[in-house]
């Protein structure tokens, strides 16, 4: 590496948790920074579990930067202050979020057809920016085209944002079909700002074919491929991969370390607790036997279950 590279871990809603971020950080480590799936106003408030995933105590020990999502300017400065009174500088912005729940009421991607609104939201920015509080932007290339960030990266440029994480897919893909990587290139050589790559990096060589295309790059952010290899930040950092069965017992201790913290935390027993543990095998060690894998989600009982993952080798 001609110059070190920062690895940022994806947001992703009911996977990288307050429980997945501090395990994995203690388990597998090469993380610069880890993002919070995005908090937003649902009927007029917060989450309680939003409120408790976002606050310092239950993420001890890594660099986290909170993830809010807004279209409207009252609903973006309610949320930023709820999150600079806990005591944080720093503050991504969703512009991307794809599932249309979402996009369709004009948030995450839906938000990317309006210029308007996204030019409004970064002289709020620049407002925050003054006070000292660091704000960057985690987008698509657009909801409906591939072009729509044209109408808007000049209002982010111009902006004190101080990163942009690009994913480069229009939203309607949600997580399907084609990397655009032609308009990726376009928009590489327009951004002005520091810029991080986003999708579909599940190992090392994809990580150096993105580095070697784009040599300016700040850095990667990684979602679905850091929760199947744990060890794929570090991995890149240290340049060598870490062996199959260190890799299972590593997954194995991260499960134990998860499994306690939401066990103390989960609302509903058993039943629950099964279901959050269980929601992690989607990802985890995706070369996993299959009657293993089979078996862990067919598992009923907690019991059954803990049984089932003890014979993960």
């Amino acid at each position: 590496m001609d110059k070190e590279l920062n690895i940022f871990a994806a947001p992703l809603q009911g996977f990288t948790e307050a429980a997945w971020r501090v395990a994995h950080n203690e388990v597998f480590g090469g993380v610069d920074a880890y993002f919070t799936p995005f908090i937003r106003y649902e009927k007029g408030g917060l989450r309680n579990k939003d409120r408790r995933e976002v606050l310092p105590e239950n993420n001890r020990g890594i660099r986290l930067i909170p993830q809010i999502m807004a279209s409207e300017l009252e609903e973006m400065k309610a949320l930023a202050d709820f999150v600079i009174s806990l005591g944080y500088k720093e503050i991504d912005l969703n512009m991307g979020c794809p599932f249309p729940l979402i996009a369709n009421k004009g948030k995450g991607s839906g938000i990317l057809p309006h210029p308007d609104k996204v030019a409004a939201l970064m002289k709020c920015v620049n407002g925050y920016a003054a006070d000292g509080i660091s704000f960057s932007v985690k987008m698509r290339l657009g909801q409906v085209s591939a072009d729509e960030w044209k109408e808007i990266l000049s209002a982010i440029n111009d902006s004190d944002v101080k990163m942009i994480t690009l994913h480069p897919r229009i939203g309607k893909q949600q997580y399907k079909g084609e990397l655009d990587m032609d308009a990726f290139t376009e928009f590489y050589n327009e951004c002005r700002k520091p810029l991080v790559y986003n999708g579909d990096l599940c190992s090392v060589a994809d990580i150096n074919r993105v580095v070697d295309k784009f040599p300016d790059l700040y850095g990667v952010m990684i979602g679905r491929g850091l929760l199947a290899d744990g060890s794929l930040a570090a991995g890149y950092k240290s340049g060598s991969e870490i062996n199959k069965d260190v890799l299972y017992a590593k997954v194995c201790n991260m499960h134990s370390l998860m499994y306690q913290r939401y066990s103390e935390t989960i609302e509903g027993g058993d039943a629950q607790l099964l279901l959050k543990m269980k929601s992690m095998w989607e990802y985890w060690l995706p070369g996993l036997d299959k009657k293993k894998r089979k078996a862990i989600h067919k598992a009923n009982k907690l019991s059954v279950y803990l049984n089932e993952v003890e014979g993960v080798r």
